[in-house]
């Protein structure tokens, strides 16, 4: 069985600004990436650069709003919703 990489960069133009991005998130995780091939690098350093990188890529959005407080009356309290993606 023949394996065939499928990862391809849809616009050739952003390849650098992807690589730029690779490197800025293993230096956030601490993994020492080099440019070109990283074969010596364990799954776990590998695993850490790509989930940065998703991290990034996936902010997590927070509203807060005020609204009556229901144990005392008149009163009022921040409500605080924070929304994001999960795996």
């Amino acid at each position: 069985m023949s394996s065939k990489n499928t990862n391809q960069i849809n616009i050739p133009e952003a390849r650098a600004a992807m690589d730029k991005f690779k490197m800025e998130a293993a230096a956030e995780v601490g993994v020492n990436l080099k440019e070109g091939y990283n074969g010596d690098l364990t799954s776990r350093e590998a695993g850490s650069v790509g989930g940065q990188m998703v991290k990034k890529m996936t902010p997590v959005r927070t509203v807060t709003f005020q609204r009556a407080d229901r144990t005392a009356a008149g009163h009022r309290t921040a409500v605080t919703y924070r929304a994001g993606l999960r795996a």
